[in-house]
């Protein structure tokens, strides 16, 4: 209820500056400034709780009209990563990353979408050109999933401790560490950070589902003491029965699969496809 008021302030400010001589370029500088801050609280409003597409399209609009803007180009490069636009993404901030008032931030950004569209040798050469200086959760996450690629697994290790402590919710990234030490065959551990990874997110469904298969690595086929709704635990139990499966534990992996089957609330169908190869082979 304060922002009417605020313009209300505004405009009159505007008035008396007109009466004291400021004429209609001292109005005009008023509005102007009005019209900047109602454009920064939508500009926020578009990067946070916006359809991502909608987003793009305001973004969009407003980098063609003004493209010397970093902040518009910036605004679009983001939203078009949040919509998942990949490659239209890495294209954008291609551009934001040569422009004047260009940030680390921005190349750090900028690898990330690279990474997602699979360019690691560039993603690398980005990230190595941000000074040390730039400490922060994403580039660290990044160095480390860079690291990851190319099995320098006691860098990655480094990076991911580092990231873990720059951030307050760091699920996803013990998620990740986990499912490195699980590429790697070091089931304890990564059975570890899966753990760690759900008590920081308790809706991590993918931790769920990696700890599952750290376990069932080790041939443990228990579903661990963690938070889970039906669909949940039907779907953990067809994870390890295909584990099973895989490690010639077929009738353990039957087993698991019946189970899974009786405990979804609905119908199972990639359960009872399973199943069926299973008996009928």
């Amino acid at each position: 209820m304060r922002r009417p008021i605020l313009f209300s302030l505004s405009i009159s400010s505007a008035l008396v500056l007109a009466a004291c001589g400021g004429g209609d370029q001292a109005v005009d500088r008023a509005f102007n400034d009005v019209n900047v801050i109602d454009e920064s609280n939508l500009n926020e409003v578009m990067l946070t709780v916006a359809d991502p597409n909608e987003a793009v399209t305001h973004f969009a609009r407003i980098a063609q009209s003004d493209p010397g803007r970093i902040d518009a180009q910036r605004g679009l490069a983001l939203s078009l990563s949040r919509a998942k636009r990949v490659d239209e993404a890495k294209s954008q901030w291609a551009k934001v990353v040569i422009m004047q008032d260009a940030t680390n931030s921005d190349h750090v950004e900028y690898a990330d979408a690279l990474i997602r569209t699979g360019d690691w040798a560039l993603a690398e050469k980005t990230l190595d050109s941000v000074p040390p200086t730039h400490e922060t959760f994403k580039r660290y996450r990044l160095e480390a999933v860079v690291a990851d690629s190319k099995q320098e697994w006691k860098k990655a290790d480094s990076f991911y401790e580092t990231a873990i402590g720059l951030t307050t919710t760091p699920g996803s990234v013990m998620n990740n560490w986990g499912y490195s030490k699980l590429s790697r065959g070091d089931f304890k551990t990564a059975e570890r950070l899966f753990i760690d990874a759900i008590n920081a997110d308790p809706k991590l469904f993918t931790a769920k589902n990696n700890l599952v298969l750290a376990r069932a690595a080790q041939r443990n086929y228990t579903l661990p003491v963690i938070q889970m709704d039906q669909s949940e635990r039907a779907h953990l139990l067809h994870t390890m029965a295909l584990s099973a499966i895989k490690q010639n534990d077929v009738e353990t992996g039957k087993t698991l699969l019946r189970e899974a089957i009786d405990t979804h609330p609905q119908h199972f169908e990639a359960a009872v496809r399973a199943l069926r190869a299973l008996e009928s082979a």
